[in-house]
């Protein structure tokens, strides 16, 4: 924070929605320039992503479907951390979950809000290397519609460019990855 400036103050804070994955709350606050108003958020526990990457270089990825834009997009698997987990066990968990693959190197790529504009959610961001493929995957989740895509990181690029529909966590991680991608 830069020296001189001063944070809003909390006036009242009202929970609207307690939900499975996420709360939803309104704010009432004082900013420094003494005007007041009211900011919506949702509060999240945060979420881990694995960016896979096979021996020959290919990247594992999910399309699956999502309700709120009615459609499916092309995403690094990922998922919510669940309390007392830390965002790498999480990760894990995800990647077996959803992709039938085990990672045995990990690196961390970094974090970064997903919409500070009305979410606290923080992306945990981890590349998964030294895959093998689960003789025995665990089953997907029963509210989980996935199908497993692997694309090299040129087909990637290219994917986003175009203007396929991929969500901006991928599209980050992506980004944060390419040093070790190409």
């Amino acid at each position: 924070m830069p020296l001189g400036r001063e944070l809003p103050q909390l006036l009242k804070q009202r929970l609207f929605h307690k939900g499975r994955k996420f709360d939803f709350e309104v704010n009432r606050l004082r900013l420094p320039n003494k005007s007041e108003g009211e900011w919506e958020c949702i509060r999240h526990p945060g979420g881990a992503l694995a960016l896979p990457v096979t021996a020959d270089g290919k990247l594992i990825l999910v399309r699956q479907y999502r309700f709120a834009v009615q459609g499916r997009l092309l995403e690094f698997p990922a998922g919510t951390v669940e309390p007392s987990e830390e965002p790498l066990e999480t990760v894990k968990r995800e990647i077996e979950e959803e992709t039938g693959y085990r990672a045995h190197k990990w690196d961390k790529l970094g974090e970064f809000f997903l919409a500070p504009g009305y979410s606290d959610e923080i992306i945990y961001a981890f590349l998964a290397r030294d895959l093998e493929k689960l003789e025995t995957p665990p089953p997907q989740e029963e509210d989980e519609d996935i199908e497993t895509v692997l694309l090299s990181p040129e087909e990637l690029d290219k994917a986003i460019h175009e203007g396929q529909p991929i969500d901006a966590k991928t599209i980050t991680s992506f980004f944060l990855a390419r040093s070790f991608l190409m």
